[in-house]
């Protein structure tokens, strides 16, 4: 099988995709922005062949790049794995006769109005929601819904450029802000109260091949807005409990909803008074490296296990399930650069033999804000077969290990 690969250069764990594909038996041509020359040895010895595009998400460029391959021979699949990347490559991936997510699903899972109205329509429980370019209209669905809503843009990933307005000045600021009356589409949503997780699969002919279920804490949009605290993402070994069965059964309703195929998909949900509520989907894998916990967790190698569903057509491991698996992101006391660390050698004497990995930039380097996301500064990933025991474990991580700075 001859597979075409959008960015296996960047991001970093890019090159994960083309190693897996390349274990598989699969002939790998990258289609990247970087010049062929620069790209790393590893992924060059990985790679049949690459063709250098200006933009990836231009789709004629693109386009033109697959022409060029298809030129020499047969291609099967067309891939991205990049949220940005996944419409514009589903657009040429039919401009071009290539099998895979078709461009109807890839925006429906895109942008978050069409999204939530589609899936509403499949008896899918969500929050209410509509697009805006004005400000009388999001004064109109304040009306219709109350405060407070969610405005957030309407194919945005994470919590980037999102906001919680709980009144008419605020309101005004978070519109002024992200940018409404100057051009800007934005999505808003009614205010869901609850805890917040995700749901994530591996899907293989529209069958759920691998599953995983992971929480916030505290729910994104208070991490990313609050320095003090060092939220964590935690992945479940406790997949199978009972608990977890409606999440499930929503996950499955809304990939067979979408059609989605041979692809892998992140769905956020919430959990609270009104019950179990969707929240939103991508066509791809999740970000802040959450594919290396699933690994870690469940001694599987699902970048090869995404590689092989798509060249073989089935799975070829199972998880274990034998780790929860954790990363506690540590903000730095204050903005400028970094000083130094204190608590490092109280989490190896307490921690060490559960410690998946770590990054504690040296002192110098500059920090980054904390809305810039759970890998943006120092982090560090954990895993032990009781959940509890690991939540334990990332508190006292949390609460003793200190990344001094200004």
């Amino acid at each position: 099988m001859h597979v075409l690969f959008v960015a296996p250069h960047f991001p970093a764990y890019q090159r994960q995709f083309v190693r897996a594909l390349k274990s598989v038996g699969a002939a790998v041509t990258g289609i990247g922005e970087a010049d062929p020359a620069h790209l790393p040895d590893g992924l060059k010895h990985d790679l049949d062949g690459y063709e250098q595009v200006g933009n990836v998400c231009d789709e004629q460029r693109l386009l033109d790049a697959v022409r060029r391959v298809q030129a020499r021979g047969w291609v099967d699949r067309l891939e991205a794995t990049i949220e940005s990347h996944i419409l514009p490559t589903a657009r040429v991936r039919e401009a071009a006769t290539i099998p895979g997510l078709s461009s109807k699903a890839a925006l429906l899972c895109r942008d978050k109005p069409l999204m939530k109205e589609f899936l509403r329509e499949h008896g899918i429980p969500s929050a209410r929601t509509t697009g805006a370019s004005t400000f009388e209209e999001v004064e109109a669905f304040v009306k219709l819904v109350g405060f407070p809503i969610i405005l957030k843009p309407r194919a945005g990933a994470g919590a980037a450029g999102t906001y919680r307005v709980a009144n008419d000045p605020q309101l005004r600021e978070a519109a002024q802000e992200i940018g409404i009356g100057r051009g800007a589409s934005v999505a808003l949503e009614e205010f869901i109260e609850g805890h917040e997780g995700f749901y994530d699969t591996l899907c293989v002919g529209g069958r759920v091949e691998h599953e995983f279920i992971s929480h916030y804490y505290p729910n994104v949009l208070e991490a990313m807005r609050t320095r003090w605290i060092s939220p964590q993402i935690v992945v479940t070994n406790r997949v199978d409990a009972s608990g977890y069965d409606e999440v499930k059964q929503l996950g499955r309703e809304v990939i067979r909803a979408l059609g989605l195929g041979t692809v892998a998909t992140h769905m956020e949900w919430f959990y609270g008074p009104k019950g179990l509520s969707f929240s939103e989907i991508g066509a791809r894998p999740p970000g802040v490296g959450q594919w290396d916990l699933y690994c870690a967790a469940n001694e599987i190698d699902l970048y090869r296990e995404w590689a092989h569903g798509l060249v073989h057509g089935r799975g070829s491991q199972q998880a274990s399930r034998r780790y929860a698996a954790g990363i506690i992101a540590l903000r730095p006391s204050a903005d400028g650069r970094i000083h130094g660390y204190s608590g490092v050698d109280e989490l190896h004497q307490r921690f060490g033999q559960w410690v998946i990995d770590a990054h504690l930039p040296p002192a110098g380097t500059p920090t980054q804000p904390v809305e810039a996301g759970y890998m943006a500064n120092a982090w560090v990933r954990l895993k032990h077969p009781d959940y509890d025991v690991l939540r334990e474990m990332l508190d006292t991580v949390g609460r003793t290990l200190k990344v001094h700075a200004g």
